[in-house]
């Protein structure tokens, strides 16, 4: 039996830039951090040649073809996994929609597994490229690539998406009390929403693809992942909200689908209340709201936002890894 457990991330600016109809021209860049929440993949070796796989629902088939779960069907095909194989899956939030890209940890996760069947080590770097081939370009999801590296290296990271189609991940390296002190300020919140981040992306790519004024957006957004990285590295909190502020109100520009009134009217009342900055995570629409604020500031927060579900993380500084290997 083999288990993997991969985190999920939370990223800060930048977000967007990891589409190739953006980077392929401009480069990308996203800062992003793993954080506490996990999705976790157990494979085992089945007693007959069938295939057994079981998420929100149970599929029992003779072959990789007849599956309907095309991520798992691309996977196996990928990695050469015929069949005599029982696939679950568990996390600890929704498993899509969330903003917390925790379809792609599962990707990343179910991968790592499969390897780890067949007795094969892979890299961060390779289980990275692996989980963009396998959603990208076999399954044609309309999505990026930050949440593939990201739950594939954790920690606080700098990724870049360069015109090459390369990814570049760097650490931001911080003292560990700043860290901590990072950690402290951030609150998150559960909308209760969910929502396919693959429809508002591919709008997202359509529209860039063909207005200057969108990409002059991302560039701007480019600009304040990097800005963010430098204060990170300086150890320095002081700007951290206003660039969060920033980040958002770009992309809030970019597409319709994004935000919206409810969205924005809990956003206003978490500044009133003492964020100094925030966003929604993931492609918009809904999932979780992150805000930065003193932690003495929280409870007002919390108290400003009664219909939304408080959600505590921390950060995680490892990647997807192998739990259990028997």
């Amino acid at each position: 039996m083999i288990i993997s457990q991969t985190p999920l991330r939370m990223s800060f600016a930048g977000g967007g830039s990891d589409l190739p109809a953006f980077y392929r021209r401009h480069g990308g860049a996203v800062v992003s951090t793993g954080i506490d929440k996990y999705v976790y993949v157990t494979v085992n070796k089945k007693f007959d040649d069938s295939i057994r796989v079981s998420y929100s629902r149970t599929e029992e088939v003779k072959r990789v073809a007849d599956l309907e779960h095309k991520i798992v069907r691309a996977a196996m095909s990928k990695v050469g996994i015929e069949g005599g194989i029982e696939i679950t899956s568990i996390a600890d939030i929704p498993s899509r929609g969330t903003g917390l890209g925790s379809s792609s940890s599962f990707t990343v996760g179910l991968l790592h597994a499969l390897h780890a069947y067949q007795g094969q080590y892979v890299s961060p770097d390779h289980l990275g490229q692996e989980s963009c081939h396998v959603e990208i370009d076999l399954c044609l999801e309309r999505i990026g690539k930050q949440d593939q590296y990201a739950a594939a290296f954790g920690g606080l990271n700098m990724i870049r998406f360069n015109p090459d189609d390369t990814v570049t991940v760097d650490p931001v390296i911080c003292r560990k009390d700043f860290l901590q002190s990072l950690e402290a300020s951030i609150i998150c919140f559960y909308t209760g929403h969910t929502r396919s981040a693959s429809a508002i992306l591919a709008l997202q790519s359509q529209q860039m693809e063909a207005d200057n004024g969108h990409r002059a957006v991302m560039c701007r957004m480019v600009q304040l992942a990097f800005a963010l990285r430098d204060e990170l590295q300086s150890n320095n909190l002081e700007s951290f909200g206003e660039i969060l502020h920033e980040n958002w109100t770009l992309k809030k520009s970019l597409t319709d689908g994004i935000s919206g009134s409810e969205i924005d009217d809990w956003y206003q009342r978490a500044r009133r209340a003492g964020a100094a900055g925030g966003k929604l995570l993931g492609a918009g629409g809904g999932g979780f709201m992150m805000f930065f604020a003193p932690p003495d500031r929280h409870a007002d927060i919390e108290k400003a936002l009664p219909e939304l579900r408080r959600f505590d993380v921390t950060f995680d500084a490892r990647g997807s890894r192998i739990i259990l290997f028997r």
